[in-house]
């Protein structure tokens, strides 16, 4: 199986930019969620064994197999992911804390300016679109 890591592609308003832009230019430039993965991933993992062991012990008391047995786990993750950005658990890495992060910089405030906010929390829209998924080894290949 696959675990993959990415943004539902939504559109910013009044902008020409998608979540999806946004999440391949922070990838490319500061690697966010590859980070987030290697500081989380044994947490991710034991989300993923509690999942398919209590799919498994279901079945075992005669309970239909779920169609996906991750839901639970891949929703986890996301409020990890939110979690790591308002904690700003990537403070120390290159290039982080931002400059726009450090200024207050923010297009979701009035006049553009406030206190220093989180790295990568401008409008909210990128850490709210951040979804993980699973996918078969076999399929992926396919």
């Amino acid at each position: 199986m696959i675990l993959h890591l990415g943004v539902i592609d939504i559109p910013y308003e009044e902008e020409s930019v998608t979540t999806g832009d946004v999440a391949e230019e922070l990838e490319a430039r500061y690697g966010v969620m590859q980070f987030f993965f290697d500081s989380h991933s044994a947490e991710i993992i034991k989300l993923m064994e509690n999942d398919i062991a209590g799919a498994l012990e279901n079945f075992m008391a005669g309970a239909p197999l779920p169609s996906n047995p991750f839901l639970e786990s891949m929703g986890r993750v996301h409020e990890l992911f939110s979690n790591f950005i308002i904690m700003q658990q990537m403070n120390g890495q290159p290039g982080v804390p931002t400059l726009r992060a450090l200024e207050g910089i923010s297009r979701r405030l009035k006049n553009k300016k406030g206190p220093p906010r989180p790295s990568f929390l401008d409008t909210g829209l990128y850490m709210a679109s951040m979804r993980a998924w699973v996918t078969d080894v076999i399929n992926a290949i396919d």
